[in-house]
């Protein structure tokens, strides 16, 4: 699939490395197509990382995509430089104005504190809000995930004794839906936090369908009826080094971690990652593109 982009944007150069499908503004002119616009609203603090890992996961779809990136106006980034937001980043006041084939809300490491805490929640449930009339579906990533449940249905999270890190098997619990269409039985998903929604009021709520879950963490993946809003509790986008990175970064920090589970051979965190997720992940991102984007939306937005 070409993923239009800025040409000068980080990620174009590592992507096409790795022999994806990049097209730039240029490039697009030339093409007679009306590509899916897809927003995504990018709340992780070293963006560039984020942002190669969500380009990488929709590059798996014969669909052109054209993407625009979002940043929260009422936070001030401290991971990521102020020149490269203002150069491919716009605000929410730049950007409500239109409508949208698809939105992606990302994760943030901000899961312990509450909802109302966060210094942007209300511009978070401003654009949430506007989602639901400008956006064809719009998907939710972890903490993001966690944030539209509450939001949209009023369930909270909930604190965890120890914080659920490692690789983890799920269970397909509603095969007929296309969005685990092409699923195994069973399948791997990394997670990363120290919160939960409880899988019993998600299963408890009529407006939510539950589509694939864990004995160890709990629901991974629950949509609405058509589509409109899909929620995913893991990090499917994650890259192989991604979690050891975070391993490391706590235990330099000396916070309390264990070594993820079912990631390292044999629990070796000298040994390289096991990669055992990337092919879901590929089927996720180009199910939901194909059949509540592009199969839904209209011609003409």
């Amino acid at each position: 699939m070409p993923i239009k982009i800025q040409s000068d944007l980080p990620a174009k150069n590592i992507l096409e490395n790795e022999n994806i499908f990049v097209m730039d503004e240029c490039r697009a002119l030339h093409q007679d197509v009306r590509p899916l616009q897809i927003i995504i609203l990018n709340l992780m603090p070293v963006k560039e990382d984020t942002e190669l890992q969500l380009l990488r996961s929709l590059s798996n779809t014969p669909l052109q995509v054209d993407i625009t990136f979002m940043k929260i106006s009422s936070h001030i980034s401290t991971h990521t430089s102020s020149s490269h937001l203002n150069k491919f980043y716009n605000t929410f006041e730049e950007l409500k104005y239109r409508k949208w084939d698809g939105m992606i809300i990302t994760g943030a490491p901000v899961e312990q504190m509450e909802f109302e805490e966060v210094d942007y929640w209300p511009e978070l449930c401003e654009i949430m809000d506007w989602s639901k009339t400008h956006v064809t579906s719009t998907f939710h990533i972890c903490w993001g995930a966690q944030a539209g449940i509450y939001h949209h249905f009023g369930i909270n999270k909930e604190l965890l004794d120890a914080k659920l890190f490692g690789v983890f098997e799920h269970k397909v619990s509603n095969r007929k839906n296309p969005l685990v269409r092409g699923f195994d039985d069973y399948f791997y998903i990394p997670h990363s936090r120290h919160t939960t929604v409880p899988s019993d009021k998600i299963h408890a709520c009529k407006d939510l369908i539950v589509l694939a879950e864990s004995e160890e963490a709990g629901v991974m993946l629950a949509m609405t009826e058509e589509g409109k809003q899909v929620f995913v509790m893991g990090h499917p986008e994650y890259d192989r080094l991604t979690l050891k990175n975070e391993y490391y970064r706590d235990k330099d920090k000396g916070l309390p971690i264990e070594i993820p589970k079912n990631y390292f051979p044999n629990d070796d965190d000298t040994q390289k990652p096991k990669l055992q997720w990337r092919s879901h992940c590929n089927i996720l991102y180009t199910n939901w593109l194909n059949y509540f984007v592009y199969q839904t939306t209209p011609y003409e937005l």
